[in-house]
Order: structure tokens, then sequence, then C-alpha cells
């Protein structure tokens, strides 16, 4: 790497802490201006000298601040705190993170297989009545309801059709057998190569279609406007003229010369609507009954279980910088301009 790129990225990752940091006080703060946990999960339901008492031996009866720092301290540990069940939320996360890290890399394969080529599809016919109608399509996939999305899948292809399941991560005599596969990853397409029976493959991948296509069109139609935009402004170009000129045909100047530059933004915005997407998860995974963290989170707040939200809140803030710095070293590498 050279030295512009390495200290590109050194700013980028140190930037990572006060990101993060911010987004932890955020969610900290606002929790608190709901109420103590103990308070929100049990009240009304004890007396109040225990609840005088588990509100001592949780330091809820101690100064916020105090709190706060405590709770930063944990933080910087790795102790993201316990659910009301007394479970760790880095267990909460590894059993059910795994179901909605599969759920939105499943989504993410249909946003760039619907969007981009749509995209420089649309690019290529500008004015046309398939632009439009493309162009229409894009604004109604990001519109429209993630959750309403998921019930017209579910009522065409499940009640209507009977092609694919309705809702689960696969059947249950599957997820049963699935259990016992060794080394377990909770990523159930993995689980079931590593099991090796390619009917419970087959089982779990149509369990993954409507899910994905429902949460994948919301960033399918920003990819396809996007790609749309930036291929019809570099078709314009000094460079893009010159290739034309060089006798190149049509299709190679977009191919070889336009659409890599037409992608840099694409990347750019991907972590913005990766977060996005986790967000749009939580309502997926309610609608298919998909049982990942989104799931999980609803179900706790439920529970008033607030502990436990603030800790998963927590988890997905710091992907959600990773994300970002992952995503500023693909544009790095892909546009050296960005470094300077």
């Amino acid at each position: 790497m050279s030295g512009q790129l390495l200290r590109y990225l050194a700013v980028r990752l140190l930037l990572i802490v006060p990101t993060t940091w911010i987004l932890v006080t955020v969610v900290f703060f606002l929790m608190r201006v709901v109420g103590d946990p103990i308070t929100a999960a049990l009240g009304g339901r004890l007396p109040a000298d225990q609840l005088a008492a588990r509100k001592h031996a949780a330091g809820l009866d101690r100064p916020i601040l105090t709190q706060y720092w405590d709770y930063i301290s944990k933080l910087a540990r790795g102790d993201f705190g316990r659910s009301q069940d007394n479970r760790a939320i880095t267990e909460v996360v590894s059993t059910y993170g795994a179901a909605t890290l599969e759920l939105v890399f499943w989504a993410l394969i249909v946003a760039f297989a619907v969007g981009i080529p749509l995209g420089r599809y649309a690019a290529t016919r500008r004015d046309t009545a398939a632009d439009a109608g493309l162009r229409l399509f894009a604004i109604l996939a990001y519109a429209a309801p993630v959750f309403f999305v998921g019930l017209l899948l579910k009522l065409i292809f499940s009640v209507k059709l009977h092609w694919l399941p309705a809702s689960g991560r696969a059947s249950t005599n599957v997820e049963l057998a699935l259990q016992h596969v060794s080394p377990k990853t909770n990523v159930l397409f993995i689980d079931a190569i590593l099991y090796g029976d390619t009917g419970y493959l087959m089982d779990v991948l149509k369990h993954a279609v409507l899910p994905a296509v429902a949460l994948g069109l919301l960033t399918a139609g920003v990819f396809l406007r996007l790609v749309r935009i930036n291929l019809i402004q570099t078709l314009r170009s000094d460079y893009v003229d010159a290739a034309r000129a060089r006798g190149l045909s049509a299709r190679v100047v977009t191919r070889r010369h336009a659409f890599r530059n037409a992608l840099i933004p694409v990347v750019t915005v991907m972590g913005m609507y990766i977060a996005s997407m986790l967000g749009g998860a939580i309502l997926t995974e309610r609608t298919f009954d998909w049982k990942g963290l989104g799931y999980q989170l609803t179900e706790y707040l439920t529970q008033r279980d607030f502990v436990a939200v603030q800790g998963i809140v927590t988890f997905l803030a710091l992907v959600v910088a990773i994300m970002s710095f992952l995503v500023d070293l693909i544009v790095a590498l892909i546009d050296p301009r960005v470094r300077f």
C-alpha cells in the first residue's frame, strides 16, 4: 500500500472511536429517558422494597454519570450487559446475529443482481419507455414499506401459488437436524453444506427467497437510480468521447470505460444502506418469522428489557461503524482520488 492510502485508512480507523462513542452515549441516555430498566420491566409486579433492592443490586440507584462510566468501562471489556433471563448479550448476538447476517447477505445479492444491471440498462436507453418504467420501479421499490412487500410476496408466492414457504428459516425437521452439525455456525445454509444433505440445503434456500427479495428490493431501487444517473454522467465525459473516437463500439465503451467509474458512488453509499438493511431486517424478520437479531430485539422491547435492547443497539452501532470503515477502504482502492 502507498503512504497516502495508509494515512487515509489510519485517519478513517481513528474516526471509528469518536463515532462509536457518540452513538453509544446517545443510546445510553435515550434508554435512561424512558426510566431505569428494572422499573420499566418489573414496575407494578413487585413490591416497592423488592424493586428498590433490585435497583440497588444493579447499581441503578447511583448517579447517572456513574452509571454511564460503568457502562462505558464494561463495553471496553466487551461486556454488553445481560438480559432479564440472565443471558449475556454477547451470547444473544452470536446466536441470533448469524441469522440476521445471513438475511442481509441474501438481500444484498438481490439488491446487486437487480439494481446494478437494471441501472445500466436504463442508462443506455435514456428517455425511452423502458427507462421511464425502470425509474418508476426504482421509486416504488424504495418507497414501499418492507413489511407490506413481504406480506404481498407471501400472499402471492406462498398462499396463492404455493411455490415458496411463508415463514421460518427452514422446515422444522431441517432446523432440528442442523442443530447437531459440527462445527455449528448458526448460518443455516453453511450448516446445511457442512451437514452434506442437498435436500436440506434446498430447503434453507427456499425459505430465504421471499425475505431476501422483500428486504433486497428496498436497496435495489437506490442502486438502480445511482447507477443510471452516474453512468449517464460518465458517458458524457471527455475520456469516453475519446474512446468513441478511437472507433470502439458503444458496448465496449460502456463496459470498459464508463461502468466501473459509475459504480464508485454505489460503493460509497453501500455502507449506509447496509445499515438501513439492518433496520429493515427487524420488520422483515417479524414478517417472515425469521429468528434473527431484529426479531429478538422486538421481543426484548415487548418485555421492556431495556438492558438487552441497549446492548443489541450498541452492537449494531459498532457494526455500522466498522462497515463504514470497510466501505472507505474499498472506495480508496477503487478511486485513488479519495486518498488525497
